[in-house]
């Protein structure tokens, strides 16, 4: 089962991290959402965080694993937040088992396809070799000589953790991510549809939904509206947390 940080009690309200996130992404939210009656589950996605780890990765298996984890818990119904590539994930859920969501927050992702564009992240991290054990100050050098922006490089960062004593690693899976790169950015599949309301918040600053792609998100979601979090990017949550806070929470 996919490993989960629950806080609170109350209304089950899922959370689902992006690509190379993890639950740790969505804890400061996650516990505000808490003390506003939900019972809020931030799940590591898998090969992701401390969830398993499998050479199989794809939206519809991790839509299962959301579906066995709910099953697990004895969670039939629920209100789901998803962020970039969880984002995905939960519109999928949500377009396979309409009867156990009852709202949706999508962050910064379309239903659309999105050609890949994570090379020079995958390049920085394939550069770390684990072997020399270096330590995190020589991580995070590697990792600027591919990546420039000091915020990406602290998200990436969050997922370096002490394997062992003197032994850095990503609790990611990148190995399956070298060669599963393409299922990142496949779009919803075209017959995908929830009717119930849905909630996209894009980041003002980011390109990941431009005003041309309403009329496809509607395809799919006929009750959705979209807000804009002004000045932020990708990263939204995190970018501006208490604006994020307000519109979830007044949509919900």
């Amino acid at each position: 089962m996919l490993y989960s940080k629950i806080e609170g009690s109350g209304k089950p309200l899922l959370i689902l991290h992006g690509f190379l996130g993890m639950s740790d992404n969505w804890k400061t939210l996650g516990v505000q959402f808490a003390t506003e009656g939900f019972e809020v589950h931030m799940l590591d996605l898998r090969n992701h965080g401390r969830s398993l780890h499998s050479e199989e990765f794809s939206y519809e298996l991790m839509a299962q694993d959301i579906l066995d984890y709910c099953k697990g818990h004895n969670i039939t119904n629920v209100d789901m937040i998803g962020h970039s590539m969880g984002g995905k994930t939960a519109m999928l859920f949500a377009t396979l088992h309409p009867e156990m969501v009852d709202k949706l927050i999508i962050a910064d992702i379309g239903p659309k396809f999105y050609p890949q564009h994570h090379q020079s992240i995958l390049g920085g991290l394939n550069a770390v070799d684990f072997a020399k054990k270096p330590s995190r100050s020589e991580v995070e050098h590697t990792l600027s000589e591919y990546i420039t922006d000091f915020g990406t490089r602290q998200f990436l960062m969050k997922s370096l953790y002490w394997q062992e004593p003197g032994q850095l690693a990503f609790r990611f899976n990148l190995a399956v991510f070298n060669k599963k790169m393409e299922e990142i950015g496949l779009a919803l599949p075209a017959t995908s549809v929830f009717e119930k309301p849905t909630l996209f918040i894009r980041g003002g600053n980011s390109n990941y939904i431009s005003d041309s792609d309403v009329e496809n998100i509607r395809a799919h979601f006929p009750k959705a509206t979209v807000e804009t979090i002004p000045n932020a990017g990708h990263w939204l949550h995190a970018e501006n947390p208490a604006l994020f806070h307000e519109l979830a929470i007044s949509f919900f």
